[in-house]
């Protein structure tokens, strides 16, 4: 039995068709239109609808690269179900450089949205009616926010079993059960009993290119464990085994000035260990900021001011910490010491 074809945004895509849809989305205020651009792979062969989308906060773009890449990739034409990829989700953010919408909404709160609401329940309500309602699951990429750094991590409701499969086999090196948050493209998608993972790696407009091939990895990895894509017959790279936090907290400046900080990023820590030194600009004495338990760093703030009470380090606390530490050191051999990835275009 044929597959039908896939009607999408007043499209319709034929099996084994490859297209670059344009939704329109809104307008700026010049009366230039601004387009939801989805790169749609609708395979002959019957399988899931994955959705993998990027930037839904306008200045978070690793996951940008990481869909760039993916598009390139010629084992796509081997996909068994369809693929949507949506590498900018928040169109208006990211010509601003900005996190936000204009009027300073956050596109990830305006979920499900309404065609009648204000811009982001508008581009929300689009993007729920047009792409979600059609997929069986997503992947949600992110970044840290601005001068923040975040290990590559996935979150998600791990107490669903496909979301913990997904998670499992995207091999970041931790994951995180995160609750959801109303509002959230994830809460929108659990209303519609799709599982979501989300994958958190680097920071805010800058590339970060272990992150970025991680990310890649990650997603040809759980698009083969939904079946969408053959097994590997060459020789796998070491599998990451990921560990769970069993919870996390953030430490913040217990006083404003500068931060000399003395950890990095991925590293353990233990409880009382000095992670940082706040001190005035102008001299005198440096207060200590010691880690409050054993834990990793899985977020830190990448600039070094400060003001009273802003977020520091972001520390995950494990059940079994080596095994955790181990995870992370695998990731970082394997990730920080390859090569540069060779472009998968012609050049001009």
């Amino acid at each position: 039995m044929s597959r039908l074809p896939l009607k999408l945004a007043g499209e319709v895509i034929n099996p084994g068709e490859t297209r670059l849809l344009s939704i329109p989305a809104a307008r700026l205020y010049t009366d230039t239109p601004i387009d939801l651009p989805v790169e749609v792979i609708h395979s002959r062969k019957p399988g899931p609808v994955l959705l993998v989308c990027a930037a839904i906060h306008g200045d978070e773009i690793n996951g940008i690269e990481i869909c760039r890449r993916i598009v390139g990739k010629r084992l796509l034409r081997r996909l068994s179900g369809t693929l949507l990829i949506v590498p900018i989700v928040n169109m208006f953010g990211f010509i601003q450089q900005s996190r936000y919408l204009p009027d300073r909404r956050d596109l990830n709160r305006c979920f499900p949205g309404s065609p009648r609401g204000p811009l982001g329940s508008r581009l929300a309500n689009l993007i729920h009616t047009e792409l979600l309602s059609h997929c069986t699951h997503v992947i949600d990429l992110h970044t840290g926010a601005i001068h923040r750094k975040n290990l590559s991590q996935i979150r998600g409701d791990l107490d669903d079993p496909a979301a913990l499969g997904m998670a499992e086999a995207f091999g970041a090196p931790i994951f995180m059960d995160a609750k959801v948050r109303d509002g959230s493209l994830r809460a929108a998608a659990a209303e519609l009993g799709i599982p979501v993972i989300l994958y958190e790696a680097g920071e805010a407009l800058r590339f970060d290119e272990p992150a970025i091939k991680a990310g890649v990895r990650g997603i040809m990895s759980v698009m083969r464990h939904l079946g969408m894509l053959p097994a590997r017959t060459d020789q796998p790279p070491r599998k990451l085994v990921p560990v769970k936090a069993s919870r996390s907290y953030w430490l913040r400046a217990e006083r404003d000035g500068i931060v000399i900080s003395k950890i990095k990023l991925g590293q353990r820590v233990k409880e009382g260990q000095v992670l940082a030194y706040l001190a005035s600009p102008f001299g005198g004495p440096e207060k200590p900021l010691k880690s409050r338990s054993d834990g990793i760093v899985i977020a830190a703030s990448q600039i070094p001011l400060v003001n009273e009470g802003e977020a520091l380090f972001h520390i995950a606390e494990f059940t079994t910490l080596r095994k955790a530490s181990d995870s992370v050191e695998a990731f970082q051999e394997q990730f920080d010491d390859q090569p540069e990835p060779e472009a998968f275009t012609q050049p001009l």
